[in-house]
């Protein structure tokens, strides 16, 4: 009955996997054919030439030498201060046009004092002129009138003069975080603006045959007719529909499943004379990296979120000149994926040779090598991208070895391609030391080859990531890089962090090894059914087809069902640590995936499904609350997570004596009332101001100096600082805590007699 019952979960999720990629395929492909076309010329009516096909994608790589979108964003995706580009432009340009307009047509100075009358004649010719689409496919070009020919001037001088060195926009670029002269070519200055012209006028331009824009309508802006479209708005209702339906499905399964007892506990810790292999000893300095790594990101977070309020100082200090909002917004984001998959990958190289008993031969001096090629990443690519900020390449030597500018995968190709290696070299690794226990039969052998199916899924879907060449379309790029941030991050590596926890806790004994079976196999069916296809949901408004706004809202909702159940898991992860008197050694290592449990409800559930349906992303994409659920989940979720399993390594790393639970309890606490006082009394709020924002006027009002410079958003930004304090200090306690493991474990090693040492022993 168990195998029956494993082998439909198993067929389950084969089918699910299959069928998720092939519309996930199928959804890849109608975005490259209608992506929004990139015109060979942007001409006037008179026949000027404004903007050449080289220019726009030059200008592209203009940007993305900047900072990218570490410095403001496009369509919504990229840093939450200085202004999404497509925006702004769209704004400046809708407001200049009707400018010149009062000029030529009322010869008034300003559309302020036209009488109503007139500038609803003026409002209504705008949104036919900006809605209008005149892409010729024929000879590839755009048409526009010389009126907004010369709008489009205008606005590009704007851009022109703000990432110069000009002193009237001084200020601005100070509220923004731009360094002054961030970019000193005045050429490419220019190419920029084409770039954020052509950005904007997917925004604007509607579908050949359709009344929704390239962008579906998306940001919101009153003066072009941008509002949400009708598929927005139905296929959200559908996602709420769904996800109680879901949810209720659920919870009716659970209550009528017959949940078989635990064991009992074993008498003593059946790890605790477990003999690490050399290669499982290699670990430990990824472990002490991982602590490392975390620190220097909490203080990049802190510079970060004060340059929101000083734009180019960090208390006075001019530490912009040496470190700009572009760089430590990049390092930012980019330590905090390296340092939890750093955490990650060492808990599998420790556990691979634990659970099959086997230690090939030169494991550890594969394990060094991993090592050293990941610090190799971790240092070349920050450099690069340090360089390339500022200015320091060629724009192709800047995509190769400087800065992409795509958030989350800012690091240069070279160093893509090294990280990559990296992973083949890990899963290698991983693959020699599982194998005998993959071969054998067993109870725990279904785990160990969802743990080893998940390790070739992240070593191998890192590879999207390589997808993209220097003039992919950016509708493309958005595609690809989110397979890396959500499949890549968010689900792969959830699979395979469940499959590690759950083989731990059946190690110890406390955990029947064919419930875990079914859980974690059922978990991931779950989970999968959702994960997959939700992938969709960041790309609502990335110049694609409606058919994944109907996708990506109603799987992102399946997403958020299994943590219906979260407060269940959570009960019984913690009573775990009930089981037996010995168990309270691994006390701290457990109650920090109860945590994780916690903020995978608040975190990934409660603050994700508020952006996750299409008519609530259209007005929040790119402002703080996106900020709120990327902190309480990747933190909260995946941080928490990782440091769980490192404490889980350390155990068996280092002998009893040299534990200490006391600077542990104080790290769990820190870290985690840190994390909340974070969310609840800056992030949070700060999104709800800007929300409001949107909604009444606009996403470029939202993300304007006007709103992010005020007196209320700089007193919620201040308001971070406790929050910072005592997550900072967490962070502290738990290196101090790493520390002392290490002082005590020369001082104070067991004696032979005490615990007798036993070799890794195979899954049985």
């Amino acid at each position: 009955m168990q195998t029956t019952s494993l082998k439909r979960l198993w067929l389950a999720l084969g089918l699910i996997l299959v069928a998720s990629f092939g519309t996930l395929g199928f959804l890849g492909r109608e975005i490259h054919r209608e992506a929004p076309p990139i015109p060979a010329a942007v001409v006037s009516a008179a026949g000027d030439v404004l903007y050449t096909k080289d220019d726009i994608q030059t200008g592209r790589q203009v940007y993305q030498s900047m900072g990218g979108q570490q410095v403001g964003s496009i369509w919504g995706h990229g840093a939450y201060l200085a202004p999404d580009w497509s925006a702004d432009w769209l704004h400046r340009e809708a407001v200049t046009l009707l400018q010149v307009w009062t000029e030529r047509v009322y010869r008034a100075a300003r559309f302020e004092d036209l009488t109503p009358g007139q500038q609803a004649v003026l409002k209504d010719r705008l949104k036919t002129e900006m809605r209008l689409n005149t892409y010729d496919p024929a000879n590839g070009t755009i048409t526009v009138s010389d009126d907004r020919a010369e709008a489009i001037a205008r606005v590009a001088g704007h851009y022109v003069a703000l990432f110069g060195n000009g002193a009237e926009l001084a200020g601005l670029r100070e509220d923004y975080a731009i360094a002054n002269n961030a970019i000193p070519d005045q050429g490419r200055r220019e190419k920029l603006a084409a770039f954020f012209q052509w950005a904007a006028w997917a925004t604007t331009t509607e579908r050949p045959g359709q009344d929704i824009t390239y962008t579906a309508n998306w940001p919101h802006e009153e003066l072009v007719g941008n509002a949400p479209s009708t598929d927005n708005v139905v296929w959200s209702i559908a996602s709420i529909v769904l996800l109680i339906a879901g949810i209720g499905a659920l919870s009716w399964w659970h209550s009528a499943r017959k949940e078989e007892p635990a064991p009992q506990a074993p008498a003593e810790d059946p790890l605790g004379g477990l003999a690490p292999t050399p290669s499982m000893k290699a670990t430990a300095k990824y472990f002490w990296t991982v602590i490392a790594l975390f620190g220097a990101q909490i203080f990049l977070g802190a510079v970060t979120a004060h340059y929101a309020v000083e734009g180019h100082d960090f208390y006075g200090i001019p530490l912009s000149d040496v470190l700009p909002y572009a760089v430590t917004r990049t390092w930012h984001t980019q330590l905090a994926v390296f340092w939890i998959a750093t955490a990650w990958l060492a808990t599998g190289l420790y556990l691979a040779p634990a659970l099959s008993g086997h230690e090939p031969k030169f494991q550890k001096l594969g394990v060094d090598l991993l090592y050293g090629a990941l610090v190799l990443v971790v240092v070349g690519s920050m450099a690069g991208e340090w360089l390339g900020v500022q200015q320091m390449f060629d724009l192709d030597t800047n995509f190769w070895i400087g800065h992409q500018g795509w958030e989350y995968v800012d690091l240069g190709r070279v160093w893509q391609i090294a990280l990559f290696a990296g992973l083949m070299l890990w899963l290698a690794l991983m693959g020699r030391a599982l194998w005998p226990a993959l071969r054998k039969p067993g109870d725990q052998q279904p785990l160990i080859v969802i743990l080893f199916l998940s390790t070739i899924a992240i070593g191998l879907f890192y590879g999207a990531g390589l997808t993209w060449g220097k003039h992919t379309h950016l509708s493309m790029i958005e595609y690809w890089r989110w397979w890396v941030v959500h499949l890549w991050v968010e689900g792969f590596f959830e699979v395979f962090a469940t499959a590690a926890v759950a083989l731990l806790t059946v190690k110890l004994g406390l955990v029947r090894a064919r419930t875990a079976n079914h859980a974690v196999l059922f978990a991931t069916v779950i989970f999968l059914t959702g994960g997959v296809l939700g992938t969709l949901h960041h790309l609502y408004f990335s110049g694609t087809t409606t058919g994944v706004i109907a996708v990506g809202a109603v799987f992102s909702a399946l997403e958020v069902v299994p943590l219906a159940l979260v407060g269940h898991e959570a009960f019984e992860t913690y009573r775990l640590t009930k089981r037996a008197l010995w168990v309270e050694t691994y006390k701290w290592p457990i109650l920090f995936f109860v945590a994780v449990a916690f903020w995978n409800l608040v975190g990934a559930g409660l603050f994700g499904f508020l952006i996750n349906p299409p008519i609530s992303l259209y007005y929040v994409q790119g402002l703080n609350l996106t900020a709120t659920h990327g902190h309480a989940a990747l933190f909260g979720v995946y941080g928490l997570l990782g440091i769980g399993l490192m404490l889980f390594c350390l155990r068996g790393l280092f002998p009893r004596q040299a534990w200490s639970d006391r600077p542990l309890a104080w790290a769990f606490w820190l870290l985690n009332g840190g994390l909340a006082m974070m969310v609840v009394m800056s992030l949070f709020p700060v999104g709800i101001v800007q929300a409001w924002a949107s909604v009444s006027k606009g996403l470029w009002y939202a993300r304007s100096a006007e709103v992010m410079q005020s007196d209320l958003v700089h007193t919620l930004v201040w308001l971070r600082v406790p929050g910072d304090i005592v997550f900072s200090a967490g962070a502290a306690v738990l290196a101090v805590f790493a520390a002392g493991l290490v002082l005590r474990s020369r001082r104070k090693r067991a004696p032979a007699a005490e615990t007798p040492a036993v070799t890794a022993q195979p899954a049985e």
